[in-house]
């Protein structure tokens, strides 16, 4: 039904930037909320932004907070991860998803779509 893809990854040194960018293909509704996600090898799956699609309603999760920005195209039914002053353990494979709630994209649970992932590496 939904489909996500994501795409910007890639290999930047400590403190560099990266755009990622996450396409909805299929059905597109406004209320869909999006988020991203990131997990390193060995490590537990780490909630990163979520975004209302109809209302801009934005949370960061701690360790990004005030380095990364998510924003959103509707017409374009693309999500975006705007990331700053990478530092090297923010290295992990980015996933994009879609939910219906906040609260439900938040906790990584009821996710309606995944994205495949995008690697990002950041060297010291």
């Amino acid at each position: 039904q939904v489909r996500l893809v994501e795409s910007g990854g890639g290999l930047v040194q400590d403190g560099g930037s990266l755009r990622l960018a996450c396409v909805f293909s299929g059905q597109f509704f406004s209320s869909y909320v999006m988020g991203w996600f990131r997990q390193a090898p060995g490590k537990e799956r780490e909630w990163v932004a979520v975004i209302s699609w109809t209302g801009g309603y934005i949370l960061y999760a701690d360790s990004v907070e005030g380095r990364f920005t998510i924003s959103r195209d509707n017409a374009l039914n693309t999500v975006y991860l705007q990331m700053n002053s990478l530092k090297p353990e923010d290295t992990a494979v980015y996933y994009c998803a879609a939910g219906s709630t906040i609260a439900r994209v938040r906790e990584g649970a009821e996710i309606d779509s995944w994205g495949q992932g995008t690697q990002v590496s950041v060297s010291s």
